[in-house]
């Protein structure tokens, strides 16, 4: 791939703040990694969207404003861009509306005003990519793994077996039960059921995911039928949770673990690395701080191998 005309960016952290579902490093792991998309990978600050639910944040990170900044994203894209989006706050999982998968869920992130974005909606972000651009998400959240429906697991339960961690204390999952997702929807929306779908469009309509506006005979037309170019790198495996580290211990900044670990990959490696590579450093890094979560890589074959946001020698610091 040539070096990228264009470096976009979407960066989104969530905190809830004021909510039961509070966390505290989300916002702190996506500014962090604004520093390093700039100072190292080249992205023009202008480039570089950032939605947070910080006290007075112009653009809040609701679902629809996320959404709306990835596709506007995407619509910009040619080919040889370096498209990356890096998203901080709460997973959850779904039960799957998949015929013939009465046990299987699927996996979404929880935006500020709870309406789920869902691995369907990645997986179309992804398909409508121009040939020759790149698509990277860092998603550092609960049940992350397999957030790009059907996209190619390289690194994960399949593929490498998970080495037990010794637990830790100062930390919170990033993660909010699928019961408690509908209760919340149920008390907006007032509506006696328990199909999430039914809440789902009635607060938010045509802002809802694709997942509940669309027939499952034509969700099935998403699937990747060839490699793409949609890169992910998940703070965990999709049954497993993504700590958020509060920061109290020592005094120190709060952060999300993954987040964190990419953040000393990078700066201990100034060259380089792989997809692949980034991901199994950073495992490395939360076994060692004893933390239970094993983060995951889905992309292409070649896209395994290919330098994370395709940095060029010269680029380094």
């Amino acid at each position: 791939m040539e070096k990228g005309k264009k470096r976009l960016a979407v960066l989104v952290g969530c905190n809830y703040p004021n909510t039961r579902y509070e966390l505290h490093g989300c916002i702190n792991d996506v500014l962090a990694m604004k520093d390093v998309l700039v100072n190292r990978f080249g992205f023009d600050p202008s480039h570089v969207q950032l939605l947070t639910d910080a006290p007075g944040s112009v653009v809040m990170p609701t679902g629809a404003n996320i959404k709306a900044a990835l596709e506007n994203m995407v619509q910009q894209a040619e080919a040889g861009d370096v498209l990356f989006f890096h998203y901080s706050g709460h997973g959850t999982r779904i039960p799957s509306v998949k015929t013939g998968h009465p046990f299987r869920q699927d996996e979404a992130i929880v935006p500020s005003d709870f309406n789920l974005i869902t691995d369907i909606d990645f997986r179309q972000l992804v398909n409508k990519l121009p040939k020759g651009a790149s698509f990277t998400i860092i998603s550092d959240s609960c049940h992350s793994g397999g957030l790009i429906d059907k996209e190619k697991e390289q690194i994960g339960p399949s593929t490498i077996k998970s080495t037990p961690s010794s637990s830790i204390s100062n930390y919170r999952p990033k993660t909010i039960p699928f019961q408690s997702i509908l209760d919340h929807l149920t008390s907006l929306t007032s509506i006696n059921t328990l199909d999430i779908a039914t809440h789902l469009l009635e607060f938010f309509g045509v802002d809802a995911s694709l997942r509940f506006r669309i027939p499952q005979i034509e969700l099935d037309l998403f699937e990747s039928l060839r490699p793409d170019e949609g890169i992910l790198l998940s703070g965990c495996q999709a049954n497993e949770t993504s700590a958020d580290m509060n920061g109290i211990e020592g005094g120190g900044k709060a952060y999300g673990a993954f987040s964190n670990a990419v953040q000393m990959v990078l700066k201990e490696n100034k060259g380089g690395l792989s997809n692949k590579e980034v991901v199994l450093m950073a495992r490395k890094i939360l076994e060692a701080q004893g933390i239970e979560q094993h983060p995951c890589l889905y992309c292409s074959d070649g896209n395994a191998d290919a330098i994370f946001l395709w940095q060029q020698p010269d680029e380094s610091d």
